[in-house]
């Protein structure tokens, strides 16, 4: 945690355009993790008042980003290969589950790093 790529990823945006995401769908995401069972499974990410530690929750979000992101590329390189011993629809059926259960999660955090990076300048002023 204390190396330079943790330093880069924990500051990693694959995109930076609110726009973007509204295109590829986050916030239909957002609603789906916020209000279904979803909501239950990481608990330490969760902002409840303003007395919560923002750094502390900022930390575990980038622990759950890096989490899935490792989870995508490992899905993609099996899929990958997939693609051509079992065929693109065997390695399709891979991708669209990987997508929705470890890279979307991974921009949602993103997205809420980049939220709270903006509470924290806000109440360091």
């Amino acid at each position: 945690m204390k190396t330079e790529l943790h330093y880069k990823l924990s500051n990693l945006n694959f995109i930076k355009s609110k726009d973007f995401n509204k295109k590829i769908g986050m916030k239909p995401f957002k609603w789906i993790v916020k209000n279904t069972f979803f909501k239950y499974f990481n608990q330490k990410i969760k902002v409840e008042s303003q007395n919560d530690d923002l750094i502390e929750i900022r930390k575990e979000m980038v622990i759950s980003e890096i989490s899935h992101l490792i989870g995508f590329v490992f899905v993609v390189i099996f899929a990958s290969y997939k693609i051509f011993s079992a065929g693109i629809i065997f390695g399709a059926t891979m991708m669209i589950p990987n997508s929705l259960m470890n890279l979307y999660p991974s921009l949602l955090q993103q997205e809420n790093k980049r939220r709270i990076d903006n509470l924290l300048k806000r109440k360091n002023r």
